[in-house]
């Protein structure tokens, strides 16, 4: 049952371990150029998919699938990259990557970064919009 298998993955070490083989020197690099693009993301396990947060806040995720691998880093950056992506298969917030070609390491960096300056935009306007404690 997929709910047990979800519950049981805490790890992306672990998550990478329970695809099949030959999926998974693919999922090692994507989960490096991520941390290499954001190195102080985050990791975790978050609706049993590998998950990166920044900034209090989802920066991406991925997950394997038995054609492709997802890759899942908001609606905005995917329309931000519209231009890049035309070659893949794309949803609302999804990227799909097939198994039968390689990453695309600079697109997937260059989105990478994307979304760490959207989550840094994010934590500023929260961190302005919080009322000051200035003592009487």
């Amino acid at each position: 049952m997929a709910t047990s298998r979800m519950q049981q993955l805490d790890s992306i070490d672990a998550y990478i371990a329970a695809q099949p083989q030959e999926q998974q020197p693919a999922l090692q690099k994507l989960r490096e150029l991520i941390r290499k693009a954001a190195p102080k993301a985050e990791e975790g396990i978050s609706y049993g998919m590998p998950t990166f947060k920044y900034k209090g806040s989802p920066l991406v995720y991925f997950a394997a699938f038995k054609h492709h691998y997802s890759f899942f880093p908001q609606p905005k950056a995917i329309e931000a990259f519209k231009a890049e992506l035309t070659a893949y298969d794309t949803a609302k917030g999804t990227i799909r990557l097939p198994h039968d070609k390689p990453l695309p390491a600079k697109l997937l960096t260059a989105i990478v970064k994307f979304r760490v300056k959207e989550n840094e935009e994010k934590a500023e306007r929260k961190s302005q919009a919080k009322p000051s404690k200035a003592k009487a």
